[in-house]
């Protein structure tokens, strides 16, 4: 393993990351959204994260275990709406009932908090090996 299977590994955790950073705040934005283009309210959304191999498959043991991770597709939250009772509301059906979207903001600042700690461990990553690939050329001297 080279470093940049490392980079290369770094990189795709930070991309899948941003995704979903991405995505969570879109959540948020349109956690009042009762209408949209397809009709109905905005529904939540969730990026699915799968791992990817990544080097050659003549490569070692070691390096054939190596993955990456990638964003494979953005799917819909299948949860019922949440329904209020707003008589006056644009949106409400006959009864006076409305139905908004099935955003939790506690757990979309949870989906925040936790994709920004993984952005910062694999920017970590990638400064450490900035760091020992510097120390190699210093060696080298």
């Amino acid at each position: 393993m080279d470093m940049s299977d490392i980079v290369d590994i770094a990189t795709s955790g930070l991309r899948a990351q941003r995704a979903r950073m991405t995505v969570t705040a879109s959540n948020i934005a349109n956690a009042e959204t009762t209408r949209t283009a397809a009709g109905g309210p905005f529904r939540r959304r969730d990026p699915v994260f799968e791992t990817k191999r990544i080097g050659s498959p003549f490569a070692g043991t070691l390096a054939r275990k190596l993955r990456a991770v990638a964003v494979s597709r953005i799917q819909e939250d299948q949860r019922d709406p949440i329904t209020r009772y707003l008589p006056h509301h644009p949106d409400a059906n006959e009864e006076g009932y409305v139905e908004f979207p099935n955003v939790n903001l506690v757990e979309e600042q949870a989906n925040l908090v936790s994709a920004s700690r993984g952005f910062q461990a694999n920017l970590l990553v990638m400064q450490k090996v900035r760091g020992m690939a510097e120390a190699l050329m210093r060696i080298g001297q």
